[in-house]
């Protein structure tokens, strides 16, 4: 009975498993036919590969926010690439994900490379590696600069295919609109963002929104110029439409401005780097010269090469400061310091900094009070009064301390050569080798010892030290003569170990360095000032096509061209500013005080045309020659160009070259030369 039931259940199982191997057959040949594998393949084409770069670099911009130092320069960045990527938050963060891992990937490998030419030179070291940190700066403004130049590339085919569509839909908001759909380019994004503008409730307000976030002023040129339009309508000029000629000429300017970042690009990108090398080229430098010339060592190890060293160090960091504001060529807004509650002005909220600042601070209504205030709006810092005397006086003290750590490390780097250098006597013909190297050391060793039974005692005598040597196991087996020697010997370094401290001379040097850096800030304001005026002239010829641009639209008037040249200028802006807000309780009086406030003839011919508009001639006729001279002021305004690149480019060899220079003469030549000579002299010295 047993045995027929265990056979019935093997047949039942079997029989189950035939119907499941034949109903999944039938199902699989059914769902075959039907619409499920459509369903699957629509769906497996639009899963994406397990390695994405877009969604990689949307993880490591969460890793960098995590990271203490990086989160800072991550932040830094995004807030230049927000202005380029509009209400973009997913491209902003790819982007600055992107720039920072391309950084670190350059960077890494120079830390790397100093580490290995600078280890044994911890101090040298140091300071190489806090540089290479603060490159970091440099390399990001020149990955944004070439993102913000790309936007303005794609701008130019942008606005070709805006007249394009201009003359086909023969209505500003819907040809912006047409363009616009393009999602893969960054001026798409703007200019979705201006259609926004056009077709808004209130549009001149959205349009002042949009002035603060446009990326370079020819978006904002073209804001301006495609609202006026819409509002009062177009018109013919010389049987052309005089909203494509407004366009034309923005196109004009881009393509000028264009060319000139290109020659300023490719002047100074090969400056920075030779500016940098000398830094990296000490270490190597050093150990070639004494592999070569042995007796250049007592040079390279001990203060005077230390202290060619911090020279070219320090000048390297000058040279790289200055040539990175002489390069500015003015893409994207590179100002990404907290303006609101940056460090300067928590420490003078701190009752304690409050009263130590204001002491330095000059009384308001003084000379000197007015002199720093207009210096500060003259070369266009956002630094407030308090801010900028916090800063003078935080380097100022960093300096002092920073400079008395260095002297002290000078003194103990002189006394441990005099404890580590080999002891012999060799000259130009070379160094010790071998055996007579370990004889040398032997006797620095020895040396040593009684170093450091005198050591800090003034009143010490040769005599003292050979008493001392005649008692020693070292002396056991040695004559008077080689003991009397050998006193002399090491009472000459017990001599010069004792000279080395901190001496009043050198903080009064400390005190000097401490004064130059309080000078500092207030010295690279005027350098600013200096190049903002070298760019006057460009800034009076953009002012003139804005003129141009405006001058034939219907009700625009003075008021209107002096807040468009105040929402452009740079340079000017300050005395523009001034005038529209007093333009209302005077026109004339505001506009005179307008040109007494600037020196610069071609400014003043503006301003005076202004002048002449504002009750005598309509403003067409105030500025006929604009548009009569145009291609001259256009070859003009490209051989102004010219000049101020060859300008740059002057000032910006003569820099770069310095610390070149320096290392060269003060690292090679000299010591080569000097001490070549001062051995050679000693050497025949000896054999005579």
């Amino acid at each position: 009975m047993s045995s027929n039931m265990l056979l019935y259940v093997i047949y039942g199982v079997g029989g189950i498993f035939v119907f499941i191997v034949v109903a999944f057959l039938v199902l699989n040949k059914k769902m075959g036919k039907s619409d499920y594998q459509k369903i699957k393949k629509l769906r497996k084409g639009t899963e994406s590969d397990r390695f994405s770069s877009e969604i990689m670099y949307q993880k490591i911009y969460i890793t960098f926010s995590k990271i203490p130092f990086l989160k800072s320069y991550l932040l830094k960045l995004r807030r230049r690439l927000e202005i380029i990527n509009v209400d973009d938050e997913y491209a902003t963060r790819r982007d600055s994900a992107k720039i920072l891992s391309k950084t670190l990937i350059i960077l890494i490998p120079i830390m790397t490379a100093s580490i290995i030419l600078a280890h044994t030179n911890y101090l040298l070291l140091s300071i190489i590696l806090i540089f290479e940190i603060f490159m970091m700066d440099s390399f990001i403004d020149g990955m944004v600069d070439k993102i913000d130049n790309t936007l303005l590339k794609e701008q130019l085919d942008f606005f070709a295919e805006i007249r394009h569509a201009y003359h086909e839909f023969n209505m500003v908001e819907e040809a912006i609109y047409q363009i616009s759909q393009d999602d893969e380019k960054n001026i798409s994004k703007q200019g979705e963002k201006i259609y926004e503008v056009l077709i808004s409730n209130d549009p001149e307000m959205e349009l002042e929104k949009y002035y603060d976030i446009a990326p370079n002023p020819y978006l904002k040129e073209f804001a301006g110029v495609s609202y006026l339009t819409k509002e009062f309508g177009d018109r013919k000029v010389d049987k052309s439409s005089l909203y494509l000629k407004n366009v034309n000429n923005i196109t004009e300017e881009m393509q000028i401005e264009i060319l000139k970042r290109d020659k300023i690009d490719y002047v100074f990108q090969s400056l920075s780097i030779i500016s940098i090398v000398p830094v990296l080229g000490l270490e190597p430098l050093k150990n070639w010269s004494v592999d070569n010339f042995s007796f250049t060592q007592n040079f390279y190890c001990g203060k005077g090469g230390m202290l060619v060293q911090i020279l070219v160090i320090l000048l390297t960091v000058i040279c790289y400061l200055l040539l990175r504001k002489i390069k500015n060529n003015g893409s994207t807004d590179k100002s990404t310091q907290n303006t609101e509650n940056p460090w300067q002005a928590k420490v003078y909220k701190n009752p304690i900094g409050k009263r130590i600042v204001d002491l330095f601070i000059p009384k308001k209504g003084t000379k000197d009070f007015i002199k720093v205030q207009k210096l500060l709006k003259d070369s266009a810092s956002k630094l407030k009064m308090e801010w900028l005397y916090v800063n003078r006086i935080t380097i100022a003290i960093l300096t002092f301390l920073i400079s008395i750590f260095l002297f002290v490390e000078l003194h103990i780097t002189s006394i441990n050569w005099i404890y580590t250098e080999p002891t012999t006597d060799y000259d130009i013909m070379g160094g010790v080798t071998g055996s007579e190297l370990q004889e040398a050391m032997a006797k620095t060793e020895s040396d040593n010892k009684f170093l450091d039974m005198f050591r800090g005692n003034t009143k010490t005598t040769v005599q003292d030290i050979q008493k001392a040597m005649e008692r020693s196991k070292d002396y056991a087996d040695s004559d008077e003569e080689e003991i009397e020697t050998s006193a002399k010997r090491v009472y000459d370094k017990l001599q010069k170990v004792n000279k080395e401290y901190l001496g009043w001379f050198e903080v009064l040097l400390a005190v000097v360095f401490m004064i130059v850096a309080y000078m500092a800030p207030i010295w690279i304001m005027y350098f600013q000032l200096k190049m903002r005026q070298m760019e006057m002239e460009d800034e009076v010829m953009q002012f003139q096509t804005i003129i141009l641009m405006l001058m034939r639209i219907e009700r625009v008037n003075v008021e209107i061209i002096l807040e468009w040249l105040e929402r452009y200028a740079n340079i000017f802006k300050e005395p523009i500013s001034r005038c529209v807000n007093n333009y209302e309780a005077g026109a004339w009086e505001a506009l005179e005080e307008l040109k007494n406030a600037t020196n610069y003839q071609q400014f003043i011919r503006i301003v005076e045309s202004l002048q002449a508009a504002v009750e005598k001639i309509p403003i067409r006729d105030a500025f006929d020659e604009l548009d009569s001279e145009r291609d001259y002021y256009q070859a003009k305004r490209r051989e102004s160009n010219d000049r101020l690149i060859a300008k740059k480019a002057r000032i910006g060899k003569l820099i770069g070259f310095t610390p070149m220079v320096v290392m060269f003469v003060g690292y090679l030549i000299v010591p080569l030369v000097v001490i070549g000579l001062t051995s050679m002299t000693s050497s025949m010295a000896s054999l005579q």
